[in-house]
């Protein structure tokens, strides 16, 4: 049975976060990615399959080895759908600042 998976439930993911990051500026295999987690190897594998599944990740076979890089175009939709929420709350944070800058304690 193959499910098609939700982004945002694959991204809520912490590992899968550490993953996104770790593969964002450069190729890796599955087991360089391994390396950088005190988990099973097999555990890692379920992540990028996950990630993959979702379109976030990408492979590409090199020789006999298989490297996982960024969906750009995929991972720009996600950000798409979270800008207008980083916006309100950065608008909050201003608003916030804004008051604080002009406070004046009472003596």
């Amino acid at each position: 049975m193959n499910l098609r998976r939700d982004v945002f439930q694959a991204i809520a993911d912490p590992t899968r976060r550490a993953i996104l990051l770790l593969v964002a500026s450069q190729s890796l295999t599955a087991g360089a990615i391994a390396a950088n987690f005190d988990t099973a190897r097999p555990t890692v594998s379920k992540h990028l399959q996950i990630l993959t599944e979702c379109e976030l990740l990408e492979q590409k076979q090199t020789g006999r080895e298989i490297y996982y890089h960024i969906n750009a175009k995929n991972m720009k939709e996600v950000a798409d759908f979270i800008e207008p929420f980083r916006k309100l709350w950065d608008d909050r944070f201003n608003k916030i600042e804004t008051i604080m800058k002009n406070y004046k304690p009472k003596n």
